[in-house]
Order: C-alpha cells, then sequence, then structure tokens
C-alpha cells in the first residue's frame, strides 16, 4: 500500500506539474482563485455560523460558548503543513511539538503527549483513542487545502458531544466535493520540511454529484539531540482519500468520504514505527423546515500502530448516529440524537509495556437532548440540556450543561454557561501492567472511576466597530477523581492507578481583530492560566500534582496579514510561550512568516519560515528525552486549473 500510495502521488504530480505548465491552459483558464482564500470582513467574521457548539447552525457572535474558528483563509496564509501547526495561536490553546511526527495538543491545561481531556474529530468522525482517551496527532492528516474550517470550542462540550470533551472541542470540518473542482498539485522543499507534494482532482457526478480523490505525501528531516545531533527521527507519509456529495433533491444531502494512510518513522535507535489504516463515513441529511432538519450517520475506522520494542496496537471502530432538530412551539429549539459505537482493541504487547486482555471490545451507547428557549425574542435565550452514556467501564454517565446568552445589542453578546463533564476510563487506567510480567512496577485498577468537571464560564463578544472586533472569555474549573499513581503500603512498588486527585483552574482568554484598512489585518490574542492540584486525604502520591506546571501560564501572540499588491501577500506573526516548569522548557519567544506571489490566476508560489527567532529550542519533554527544533525554511509552489 504504501509503494502504491507513493507512485500515485509521484506520478499525479508530474503529471499535475505538466500540464500546469502547458501555455494553453494557464492562458485560458477561467479558474478563479477559491473564494475560501479570499479575505473575510470583519462583519463576515463575525457573523460565521458555526455547528459545535448545539449541533445546530448559529452565529459565532451570538453563541453562548469560547468558541474561535480558524478559517480556510487562515491555514493558506500560515504556511502550515500539519494540522496541529493550525492550531497554534489560538487562545487557551496549547501546542507543542515532542518530535517531528508527535504533539501535545491539549486546552486550559493538562498538557502531555497524552493528554486525555480534549475531543477531537473530523466531519463527524471522532479520533479518539481508547487506549488512553486521548489523540494520535500523527494519524490525523487531511489535505489541509481542503479544511473549510475548524472550529474550536474552549471548555466542556459534553452536553452535546459526550465522554471525553472535558476542556474543549476541536472539530475540523472539510468542503464539500462541489468546492474542490478541477485539478490542485502543490510541493515543496526545505531543511526541515525536506519534500511534500499533493494532488487533487474534483469533477462532476451526473447533475446532483459532485466527487473529488487526493493523494499526498511528505518527508520530514529529523529533530535535534541536546547535544545537537541528529535524533534519526525522520518521518515519512503518503496519504489518499476520496469525497462525493449528493443532492438529489433540494432537501436531501448525501455524503460519501474515506482515506487511507501510510507512514514510517525512521530511527536509529530502535526499529521503525509503522502507522496504516484507513477509514469511511457516510451521512445522509435532510432539511425539514428552515430550523428543522434530519441527519443519519456512520462511519468505520481502523488504525494499526507498531512501535518495536514498545507496543502495537490495531484498533477498529463502528460508529452510527442519529440526530434530529425541530422546533416546540414559538420559543423552544430542540435537538436531540442517539448513538452507538463499538470499539475492538488489539494490542501486541512486549516485555516493557502490557495491555492485559490483550483484546478488548467495548461498546457505547449514548442519547442527549438540548432545547434552546427564546425567554425575550431576539434578546435573551436560555439553552439546557443533558447528554446519557453507557459505556463498558463505569455504567452510565450524565453529562449536563446550561448557556445563557443575552444579546445586549446586535453587535455585543455577554454570555455564561454552567455545565458537567466527564472523562471515562482508558485501557491505560485499567489494563496497563508495566513491566508485561510480574512484580509489576505499575499497574492499572479495575476500579477506576470517570474523573469529573464542574465548570463555570463567563464571557463577552463585541464588534465595537466596522474595523474592530474583540472578546473575553474567563472560567472556573473544579476537578474530581483525577489519576494519581498510588504507592503499595507497604512496599515501595508497585504503583497502582487510583482517582485520589483533585484540581482547580481558572483563567482568562482574550483576542481581538482589527482590519485599520482593507489590505491589512492584524490579530492579536492572550491567555492565562492556572491549575492547582492537590492529593486527597487517603493518597500517598509522590508526584503527580507535578503535572499542574506542564501548561504555561502566560502565552501571547500577534499576526499580521498585509496585501502588498494586488499578486503579493505578507504574513508575520510572533508570539510568547511561557515556562513549563514541570518539563523544565524555558520560556521562549518564536516568530513564522510567509511571502506569496500570485503569479497567474493559476499559480501561486510561496517561502515560509518558521521558528525564526531564535537557536533550536524544544517545546516539551523531559531533559533526558526532549528534541530540539531548528530554524525551518521551505518554498512551495501550486497551480490550480
Amino acid at each position: 500500500m504504501r509503494s502504491f500510495l507513493k507512485w500515485l502521488s509521484r506520478a499525479s504530480c508530474a503529471a499535475g506539474l505538466l500540464l500546469a505548465t502547458l501555455p494553453a491552459a494557464a492562458e485560458t483558464t477561467d479558474v478563479e482563485p477559491p473564494k475560501a482564500l479570499k479575505t473575510l470582513s470583519i462583519e463576515e467574521l463575525f457573523d460565521v455560523e458555526v455547528t459545535s457548539v448545539s449541533k445546530k447552525p448559529e452565529l459565532v457572535s451570538k453563541t453562548a460558548a469560547a468558541i474561535h474558528v480558524v478559517t480556510s483563509e487562515d491555514i493558506h496564509r500560515s504556511g502550515v503543513v500539519s494540522l496541529p501547526e493550525a492550531l497554534r495561536y489560538i487562545p487557551g490553546v496549547e501546542v507543542a511539538r515532542v518530535d517531528t511526527r508527535s504533539y501535545a495538543v491539549t486546552v486550559r491545561g493538562f498538557q502531555g503527549r497524552t493528554a486525555n481531556k480534549l475531543l477531537v474529530l473530523m466531519d463527524g468522525r471522532s479520533l479518539y483513542t481508547p487506549l488512553y482517551s486521548g489523540v494520535f496527532w500523527d494519524a490525523q492528516e487531511t489535505l489541509l487545502e481542503d479544511i473549510d474550517r475548524i472550529e474550536v470550542i474552549r471548555g466542556p462540550g459534553a452536553t452535546v458531544w459526550g465522554a471525553n470533551a472535558v476542556n474543549g472541542v476541536i472539530n475540523v470540518m472539510t468542503k464539500s466535493a462541489g468546492q474542490t473542482q478541477g485539478f490542485l498539485v502543490s510541493g515543496g522543499a526545505g531543511n526541515a520540511e525536506r519534500a511534500f507534494e499533493s494532488v487533487r482532482y474534483g469533477g462532476t457526478l451526473g447533475a446532483h454529484g459532485f466527487y473529488r480523490v487526493y493523494v499526498r505525501g511528505w518527508d520530514r528531516g529529523p529533530s535535534l539531540l541536546q547535544n545537537g545531533d541528529d535524533a534519526g527521527d525522520y518521518t515519512r507519509m503518503r496519504q489518499g482519500g476520496f469525497r462525493t456529495d449528493w443532492t438529489p433533491t433540494s432537501s436531501d444531502a448525501v455524503t460519501l468520504q474515506g482515506d487511507l494512510i501510510n507512514a514510517t518513522e525512521d530511527n536509529r535507535a530502535s526499529d521503525n514505527t509503522e502507522l496504516g489504516g484507513g477509514n469511511a463515513l457516510g451521512r445522509w441529511s435532510r432539511t425539514l423546515s428552515a430550523n428543522s432538519s434530519l441527519q443519519i450517520q456512520g462511519y468505520f475506522d481502523r488504525t494499526k500502530r507498531d512501535q518495536p520494542n514498545s507496543f502495537g496496537e490495531t484498533l477498529e471502530t463502528y460508529d452510527l448516529t442519529a440526530e434530529h432538530r425541530f422546533p416546540l412551539g414559538p420559543r423552544h429549539d430542540v435537538v436531540w440524537g442517539v448513538g452507538f459505537r463499538l470499539m475492538d482493541d488489539h494490542n501486541r504487547n512486549s516485555a516493557v509495556i502490557a495491555f492485559l486482555p490483550d483484546r478488548l471490545t467495548t461498546r457505547l451507547y449514548t442519547a442527549f437532548l438540548q432545547d434552546e428557549i427564546a425567554l425575550s425574542r431576539n434578546r435573551l435565550s436560555l439553552t439546557i440540556g443533558t447528554k446519557v452514556e453507557h459505556n463498558s467501564y463505569t455504567d452510565y454517565e450524565f453529562q449536563p450543561g446550561m448557556r445563557l446568552a443575552w444579546l445586549v445589542t446586535p453587535t455585543r453578546t455577554l454570555w455564561a454557561s454552567a455545565s458537567r463533564a466527564v472523562r471515562t476510563p482508558s485501557r491505560l487506567d485499567v489494563d496497563l501492567f508495566v513491566p508485561s510480567q510480574p512484580p509489576f512496577f505499575l499497574a492499572g485498577s479495575d476500579s477506576f472511576r470517570s474523573e469529573t468537571l464542574n465548570a463555570f464560564e463567563l464571557g463577552y463578544r463585541s464588534q465595537p466597530t466596522k474595523t474592530l472586533t474583540a472578546s473575553v472569555s474567563t472560567f472556573y474549573n473544579v476537578y474530581d477523581d483525577l489519576r494519581s499513581l498510588e504507592p503499595d503500603p507497604t512496599t515501595t512498588f508497585p504503583f497502582t492507578e487510583a482517582n485520589n486527585l483533585e484540581g482547580r483552574s481558572y483563567g482568562v482568554e482574550a483576542e481581538g481583530e482589527f482590519r485599520p484598512q482593507a489590505r491589512v489585518r492584524l490579530r492579536a490574542g492572550y491567555t492565562y492560566f492556572r491549575l492547582l492540584l492537590k492529593r486527597k486525604p487517603s493518597s500517598s502520591d509522590p508526584g503527580s500534582t507535578a503535572q499542574e506546571n506542564d501548561s504555561p501560564r502566560n502565552q501571547a501572540f500577534l499576526r499580521s496579514s498585509f496585501d502588498l499588491a494586488s499578486n503579493v501577500t505578507l504574513d508575520a506573526s510572533v508570539y510568547f510561550v511561557d515556562e513549563l516548569q514541570n518539563q523544565h522548557i524555558p520560556k521562549r519567544a518564536g516568530s513564522d512568516a510567509r511571502l506569496a506571489w500570485q503569479a497567474s490566476r493559476a499559480t501561486e508560489l510561496s517561502v515560509v519560515g518558521q521558528n525564526l527567532l531564535g537557536p533550536d529550542h524544544p517545546e516539551f519533554g523531559k531533559p533526558n528525552t526532549r528534541r530540539d527544533f531548528e530554524r525551518s525554511v521551505f518554498g512551495k509552489a501550486t497551480w490550480r486549473f
């Protein structure tokens, strides 16, 4: 499969480059740059529709949640080449690179390579692994040019999304096949991003259907050891996929899509890590009226990971959901749904680590109900609801929530929320044994309970002028039954996992955007965050509270975009990340920049620089294992025809 994807990627890229250089194609094309790449006005950004908060369309300006939308224009002009990098410039979001393929990504604390309090979705498909209740980011990529937007909720989303949407939700939404017609060919190379290429083609299926297919790949250079030597963790990935969208009637829409992925990390210190798999998703939706709709969705996802001398995993997920929205009288807007998920997790254990039993099948049954009540028409609304789940570890879990939105004026919204969320047990909590044979150093526990959160939020969003928007959100979170490592009372070892930590966190997140001229865009953000953990009286945990310092206390950024001429653009940013005391990572400042030239309607050339300010630096990891990352510069060419 890897050789096929590699061959197809290079062959398609070569064919696309050849076609792009033909004079007739360049001179006669009527293809305009996609609308998504055009700069949205302040008013358009303030009134972007989002669906992730309530599973129904609502304007971001009137949403009772701390939500940020990363548009396709943001992704394009940032020049990023991976999904985690597209999330860096969002208040409250923590993104730290661990090595060439792995990231520590979280929202509002508990940062780590196995962060477990963030739900990530792609086109409605959960990217969750039951191994540790988190996301393997190296397996979650797509063609970045096909992303329509990324909706990021800071704060719980459990009322509609369920368990593990504890501190936030990241929902990646790709464009419909009808928005990606024709050829797109892109490629580039640099010192760290040694080579990357992608090819996409979109066409029609009769009078009411569209399709697209794509292949992409990259070859990424290694990170650095602390002494400056090459760490040897080269990464190569090949990926392909398709999407079809069909509208047989004006009320019905059908989507089918899927992906195949194959990746290898070369590591001179050990055998290569192999990653492969694929997914397929189908969705049917019907519009019943202006505020009533029905949707049924199902998907299958298979991921195979092999990390020699550590562990291997084959995970197969089957998921089916149904959702219905309808009005109930003049003041109620109701959304409800049910779902079922089956996960078959098969682990290949090693002498170092084991998950016992090595094969486990779990089932999840879900239902949710949410009602938006218009207390004062067009001014004050109250949203209440709950999610009920039955899982294989803790049986029933209830996750209620309440949101209040007050439209002070058409351009000012004050909102507040209170909700409960849970992080249900994973195999790491219950089935983990280190080493794989007794005597164990660390063991999971059959009595492990769900971690819980009671969250309280307050926010304000405003557009004081036609050229300025601003928002601020504050929160206070109360956690209970957090994971601890408890030593045996009679000996030093083993450690057993338990629920003997509690904690609280609070913070402020602010961002604003200013458009003094049509050709100039400035955006700034600031985050203050504090997490405090403590042991319960019954705990003897020697050090788990140290994770409260895995997150930066202060973060800030400034991004600027300039249209220097009708066909030349410059984007530059600077950022500050406070120290990570527990990881012994010093505070750092950085800068990224992109200069692009639209040579013709079909051709764009760009140069991107990352980590421009400082020397090689680490972003996450203990001193004996962390990696450094050097300044990166690469060039990129894109053709659309």
